[in-house]
């Protein structure tokens, strides 16, 4: 159903195609089994791909990688409902159009919610897309193209094409008829795409690399506040731009946090990634599997000490791409492993000494994508969550929110994803004066 509202949208929204999205959302509204007969005919075909793909365990990959871009989708049916294309300024009528022709170029990690999250917004908003997924992960890209194609939608709207990104991507990014590129990936890979976008005037959205600090003041549940982080540095075996590779902890508290710290990481224990019981599965290669091996050791090398985990391969599994959930205290500010992102199950812990020193601490990469303030009430972390330079932040443990942008500062990128403002970035605007 919700392919049929975007393809309602996507017709031009003519008084049929607006009679199609409006039979879609009634019987989204009207039959609450429709969600759970999508789920138990897709969900688990999407999950084993990803899984076969990527390796991250399958009770994450049905949960998240097959649930979390179905509901992405969903919320777009709601957006366009209430979404006003057209805006009376004055003496001025100002519509909303769509962008153009789109180049949707996708990281490995999460390899459908990326897709969902630009190219639905893309063809909501009217534009043809051109999706290029990663090369490590194109076949659930092949999957959602064939859910596309079996909503009917004309052929032209959306295109697949895979490929290496230094070649298929570059050539997008490049290509004259491309009036927009919408990339996810690395800082320096971002850079290019933008350089080479740039050079025909094209509209870039970059959404890149992220160093987070997850800040847990004096006063906040210091046990959940370092669970939680655990959990979130090790989800997808640590391959997560938003994760919260830096536990900032007071002084006082520090010694206590590493040993929380260091008892929450020994759950995750590496293993089979198709076994339910599994919570931490290999990375997506052996280049990653090496390249973060290589920054433990420089970690080590640098001064930190090796409170869980470790360079060397798991027990057991010496042939395979797996690392040991690590956990590092003694991490100095300036550090390598606490400026660079790992993109592995990779938590590093530092000590502040006020609340000044701890957003400095925070502030001090080049990134600023996500992070979390934990404190003693809501408004005590919202206060020190507003100095940080980053683009969302989760307060007390706050859930993510599919409606809110998604998107960084500095060199985590430029423009937003998701929700209104996602729907947006395949928008411009044109005015009529009377």
């Amino acid at each position: 159903a919700y392919l049929t509202g975007l393809l309602a949208a996507l017709a031009g929204r003519t008084a049929e195609a607006e009679q199609h999205l409006r039979d879609a959302l009634e019987l989204l509204e009207t039959d609450d089994n429709l969600e759970i007969r999508y789920t138990a005919a897709h969900q688990q075909e999407i999950a084993e791909t990803v899984v076969a793909e990527l390796g991250c365990p399958i009770g994450f990959a049905t949960a998240v990688q097959a649930a979390l871009p179905l509901g992405v989708a969903h919320s777009y049916l709601e957006i366009l409902a209430g979404y006003a294309f057209t805006e009376q300024v004055g003496n001025s009528t100002v519509y909303a159009e769509p962008a153009g022709v789109v180049a949707a170029i996708t990281p490995w990690n999460y390899p459908l919610h990326q897709v969902v999250a630009k190219v639905v917004p893309a063809l909501a908003a009217g534009c043809t897309v051109v999706l290029k997924p990663a090369e490590d992960t194109p076949l659930v890209a092949r999957l959602f193209a064939r859910l596309v194609h079996e909503a009917g939608f004309p052929a032209g709207v959306f295109n697949l094409v895979t490929g290496v990104g230094t070649v298929a991507g570059a050539a997008l990014a490049g290509h004259p008829d491309v009036d927009l590129v919408s990339f996810t990936g690395s800082s320096a890979v971002g850079a290019s795409i933008a350089e080479t976008a740039g050079r025909g005037i094209k509209r870039v959205a970059l959404e890149l690399g992220g160093k987070s600090a997850n800040v847990v003041l004096p006063g906040a549940d210091l046990a959940r506040a370092v669970n939680v982080n655990v959990g979130n540095v090790f989800a997808n075996s640590g391959q997560t731009c938003t994760a919260w590779t830096r536990l900032l902890v007071h002084q006082d508290q520090y010694q206590e946090a590493v040993e929380l710290a260091a008892k929450a990481a020994a759950k995750y224990v590496p293993g089979d990634p198709t076994d339910p019981a599994t919570r931490l599965g290999p990375v997506v290669n052996a280049k990653q599997r090496d390249r973060v091996r290589g920054y433990i050791e420089t970690a080590v090398a640098e001064g930190a000490r090796v409170v869980a985990g470790g360079p060397e391969a798991p027990e057991g599994l010496e042939t395979g791409f797996y690392i040991r959930p690590t956990v590092l205290a003694d991490v100095t500010p300036d550090a390598t492993v606490a400026q660079e992102e790992i993109f592995g199950p990779v938590l590093s812990i530092l000590s502040y000494r006020d609340e000044a020193h701890a957003l400095s601490i925070a502030n001090g990469t080049d990134y600023g994508l996500a992070g979390g303030v934990w404190a003693a009430d809501n408004e005590t972390a919202a206060a020190f969550a507003r100095g940080m330079d980053t683009g969302q932040i989760d307060i007390n443990g706050g859930r993510f929110n599919p409606l809110a942008p998604f998107g960084g500062y500095k060199r985590s990128g430029v423009g937003r994803e998701l929700g209104r403002h996602g729907l947006e970035e395949f928008l411009q605007p044109k005015s009529l004066q009377f």
